[in-house]
């Protein structure tokens, strides 16, 4: 059974930074994708990056130059470095995996989910 856990989240000022980790455990079989969403009440889901386990990376615009990706195949973890946060990065972040390549960029691709953790950024 593939589990997923978040940790990271917090509440900080607008320009901070946060950083959110997602251990991943149950899966040995293949490659795979591991991802970040985000989601706000009232609004869908949206990815924020994904990374596969070959090292290729994508970003959504709103998040480029400002959010970086960590990952450890060994470790099975991927973590989200973020700075300049801003007001509109509020959100319940998280992490997902697809069991196969390349990453959708899109929520419907995701085999598996966390529970999310909470990102609050104040103006």
């Amino acid at each position: 059974q593939v589990r997923l856990v978040e940790s990271g989240g917090g509440s900080v000022q607008a320009g901070g930074s946060l950083r959110l980790s997602c251990a991943m455990s149950g899966w040995t079989y293949g490659p795979y994708c591991m991802a970040w969403f985000r989601q706000v009440p009232g609004k869908e889901r949206e990815a924020v990056a994904t990374s596969d386990s070959d090292g290729k990376t994508n970003y959504a615009d709103s998040v480029k130059g400002r959010f970086t990706l960590s990952r450890d195949n060994a470790k099975n973890t991927l973590s989200l470095q973020m700075n300049s946060l801003e007001p509109e990065d509020t959100a319940m972040y998280y992490c997902a995996a697809e069991m196969a390549l390349p990453c959708d960029f899109n929520d419907y691709g995701m085999d598996y989910w966390g529970l999310g953790t909470l990102v609050t950024i104040s103006s």
